[in-house]
């Protein structure tokens, strides 16, 4: 079995560069990175871009060996490269990897990746980058560094929380509406929780979850005001995440007032029960409140009586 190469980005001195994984922005960004690196050591590059569902392994491999006419090193990309890597041409690529061109840096992107030989010749001569989905906790981060270092503004953490919130962690989303919400708050000014909440929609499903921050509101007829507006402007079937979020929801509850009771750290309930920004007090509070659960209660005999 190949060994599992160390993820880091790559550089100038990285002649074989995989940039594997399903997050789409950080494939990008790692390429801008590999590129202005490459441009800060030769001066101008040559750019080639390969389509791997079509383009032909002795070709791409004949680009990165020939030399360049008007640079002196070479970006060779091959997109979709995990349609490029098959049986047939692995043996070549390996070849290759084994001894690469120094004029040339050859970068296969691709959103997933065979392990195979082909990552051992890679690790010799350069790197497999990848770029796998983030948690919440490292999304949130990502976007307050991402705001001071990009977008010349600040976010504290509960506005980047309530960004993730309404966003989920899809970076590249959340980096467009960075640039938005970095405008429209002004130059040297932050970007505050009610900007984001006056700018940034919620999907439809989300809408549907967002039933579980009115369930915590103790107004009863706020709930169902807030339920039939979120029925009757959804399209049909919505009834089914309301449904889940519902169950979610006395699921956290349950399970932090019986993790009280046996005494569990507050911090050790709340990562256990996944809650992140601003849900999290409202939700421990409300466990607090209900306490303890005993035989007779229910999922909905919990609602129903935080509802009250």
């Amino acid at each position: 079995m190949a060994p599992k190469t160390a993820s880091r980005a790559p550089t100038s001195d990285d002649r074989v560069v995989a940039i594997v994984g399903k997050e789409l922005f950080l494939r990008s960004q790692y390429t801008s990175i590999l590129r202005k690196s490459l441009i800060d050591k030769f001066g101008e590059i040559d750019t080639f871009t390969f389509d791997g569902n079509i383009a032909d392994a002795a070709t791409v491999l004949d680009e990165c060996r020939s030399f360049g006419l008007m640079a002196s090193h070479k970006l060779v990309i091959v997109d979709d490269a995990d349609q490029f890597v098959r049986a047939e041409t692995r043996p070549l690529l390996e070849r290759y990897a084994d001894n690469p061109c120094d004029q040339s840096t050859l970068v296969l992107r691709a959103p997933k990746w065979t392990k195979g030989n082909l990552d051992k010749s890679i690790a010799a001569h350069g790197v497999i980058t990848r770029c796998e989905a983030v948690d919440e906790p490292t999304a949130m981060r990502w976007i307050q560094a991402r705001t001071t270092k990009h977008h010349q503004s600040t976010i504290d953490p509960k506005s980047a929380a309530l960004l993730v919130q309404r966003l989920g962690t899809d970076l590249g989303r959340i980096d467009t509406e960075l640039g938005k919400l970095a405008v429209s708050a002004g130059q040297g000014n932050p970007i505050t929780s009610e900007l984001i909440g006056q700018l940034v929609g919620l999907t439809r499903e989300e809408d549907a979850w967002a039933i579980q921050s009115f369930l915590l509101c103790g107004n009863t007829e706020r709930i169902l005001r807030e339920l039939r507006l979120i029925l009757s402007n959804a399209p049909r079937g919505t009834h089914v995440p309301v449904s889940f979020a519902c169950t979610d929801l006395a699921r956290k509850l349950l399970g932090i007032a019986e993790g009280m009771k046996q005494g569990v750290p507050i911090q050790s309930l709340a990562k256990e029960m996944k809650l992140w920004g601003p849900s999290r007090d409202p939700i421990l509070h409300a466990a607090r409140t209900i306490g303890p659960p005993v035989p007779a209660y229910c999922s909905m005999n919990v609602l129903m009586r935080i509802s009250r």
